[in-house]
């Protein structure tokens, strides 16, 4: 596991070099197709969309949380209300709500989800569980996938399911994660709590423009 030798000793750069290729990947990836980019935006036709590893989520990344409520993603959420019509306060009251984590920073690598919070670290390994194809009030559509940690001394969450506007194979370049231990339906009628990650190494500002351009 990329994280197991040192406890995930953040701040000291110990996975910087290890990382740089993973970074190197989001940043220089295969142009989306039609298909692809129509599916972003939550409209596909559910014979596109297939079965995904967890490998897709390989890769350390740092929850966007905090950004959010350092006042960070401010431009983010003026953006936003200005193409909707509705106040950037009502926005960071929504985003407050649906960022929401104290898991700070979350590895994966070779099906083992490793989840940390604060000095905490909850570990499992994840089996793929299938996928489900969401219709949302707005009408369009969206794709979780889910995954089961079958390992009853763990304390990590047992179900976990991955929203990333990706429909197919192909490496994920952020994500909305769900977590919970009671059963992969209650995950599913959860709507307003969807917690965000980017890359680690990816520095704030990159953070920003990056959602900015989303």
């Amino acid at each position: 596991m990329i994280m197991r030798k040192s406890a995930f000793i953040l701040g000291m750069g110990v996975f910087l070099s290890g990382t740089q290729a993973f970074a190197h990947g989001h940043h220089h990836v295969k142009p989306l197709t039609e298909v692809e980019q129509k599916a972003s935006e939550g409209i596909f036709d559910d014979a596109n969309v297939k079965d995904r590893s967890l490998s897709d989520w390989d890769g350390i990344w740092q929850s966007v949380n905090p950004y959010l409520l350092s006042g960070d993603l401010d431009p983010v959420l003026e953006k936003k209300a200005k193409m909707s019509g509705k106040s950037p306060e009502a926005y960071g009251a929504y985003y407050k709500k649906g960022y929401a984590t104290n898991v700070e920073t979350i590895g994966i690598e070779n099906n083992v989800i490793e989840f940390h919070v604060g000095k905490q670290v909850q570990t499992c390994r994840y089996d793929y569980a299938g996928h489900k194809i969401l219709t949302y009030s707005s009408v369009k559509k969206g794709v979780r996938y889910l995954f089961e940690c079958k390992d009853a001394q763990s304390k990590a969450p047992k179900f976990v399911q991955f929203s990333d506007h990706i429909i197919a194979p192909r490496q994920s370049q952020h994500f909305h994660i769900f977590m919970g231990s009671e059963s992969q339906d209650a995950l599913l009628k959860e709507m307003d709590n969807w917690p965000t990650y980017y890359p680690y190494n990816m520095t704030k500002a990159q953070v920003v423009d990056e959602m900015l351009h989303h």
